[in-house]
Formats: structure tokens, sequence, C-alpha cells
């Protein structure tokens, strides 16, 4: 927040903020537990304070606020929240059909996180985004850690009009690659756009 309002810019205006909170990675015993806080929340208090975060700081995307285990949370934070921000499964899903159908009947979530080496096959992952986006809820596609400079994710993300893509910070050439097929899209539209205005097209 600081580093953009120093930068001249406007948080909640030009800038927006995402969390990925990874609540599996420290749930235990029905507690979500911060280190540097040294403080134990239960569910309905971790809850309490990651809408205050969202509020303070023009946070618009959650990602995986509680446990995959911990359902009940999951339904009653987008109950609250879930019209002004979305709220993204990706633990809880695992870009898993099954998941995805319990996620959408329990209104749990309003977005997926979609990993197309998770589940396995592109047949997979083409019905994992359509039953997510045939039932409202948003697809963000994924990398996983270990990634190589292929950008099919980026083909993949403006293919399935999903919108978003989750590839990291501009650092590391894996990443930057996917970053760099996304501005050629961009300009092979844009080109296609402008002869087609021009009747070269």
């Amino acid at each position: 927040k600081e580093a953009i309002l120093k930068s001249g810019y406007k948080l909640g205006k030009d800038f927006m903020l995402g969390l990925d909170v990874a609540a599996s990675e420290f749930y235990k015993n029905k507690k979500y537990k911060i280190e540097s806080k040294n403080k134990s929340f239960t569910s309905d208090e971790f809850s309490k304070f990651l809408i205050n975060l969202c509020k303070k700081y023009s946070i618009i995307s959650v990602e995986d606020p509680f446990s995959e285990d911990d359902w009940n949370s999951w339904i009653k934070f987008t109950g609250s929240i879930g019209d002004s921000i979305q709220i993204v499964g990706d633990d809880l899903f695992a870009t898993n059909l099954d998941l995805i159908n319990k996620g959408i009947e329990k209104r749990a979530a309003n977005a997926v996180l979609i990993k197309p080496n998770q589940i396995g096959t592109l047949t997979e992952t083409m019905d994992a985004i359509e039953l997510a986006q045939s039932n409202g809820y948003e697809t963000v596609i994924s990398h996983r850690s270990g990634e190589t400079e292929n950008t099919f994710i980026s083909d993949l993300a403006v293919a399935t009009n999903s919108g978003q893509i989750k590839t990291g910070s501009m650092s590391r050439s894996d990443r930057i690659a996917k970053f760099n097929q996304l501005l050629r899209i961009e300009e092979n539209f844009l080109l296609k756009k402008s002869l087609k205005n021009n009747k070269f097209y």
C-alpha cells in the first residue's frame, strides 16, 4: 500500500490487490495459527480478520482463505463477502470436476484456479473450465511450481476467455515467457483488427 501511494497512484483505483492465503498450510486442530502474530484463530475469528484486511487494503481477490477441509467457513465467507470480492478455490478444488461441482452446489467460493497439469489432461481441463464458467464462476489459469518456459497457459487463458492468469511475478524466464506470449497475442489481435478496419483483411 505504501509503495503504491509513494508512486503517486491510488489504492482501490489504479491498483487492486489480491491475496493468496494458502490457509491449508497453517490449519491445525481446527485453528488457524499465524506464527508472526503468535496467535491462533478460530474459523470465525479468521474470517473477520480476512474481511478487515480486504476492507483496509482494497483486496479484491482472496485465494484459499480457509483450509480445503473447512468447507463451512468457505460457505459462510462466500455468503458474507462473495458479492464484493473474488474468492478463489485452489486447494479446495484441485481442478477436480467433482470438487468444483460440490463447491457450486454449496456456494463455496466464486472462482476456480485452473491448473492443467494438476487434473492431467486438456480434455479434463476444458471440462473444468466449462463447468465453472457455466455456473458463474470466474476461472484463473495457473502455472505450477517447477514450471518450464512453455507458454500454453497464456494461450489457454485467452482461448477460454478466462481473463485472468496466475504465473508469478515478472522474474525468471519461465514466467517472462508467458507474459511475452500474452503480448504477442495482443499484438496479433490488434494487427488483425487494424487490417480489418482498413479493409485489407
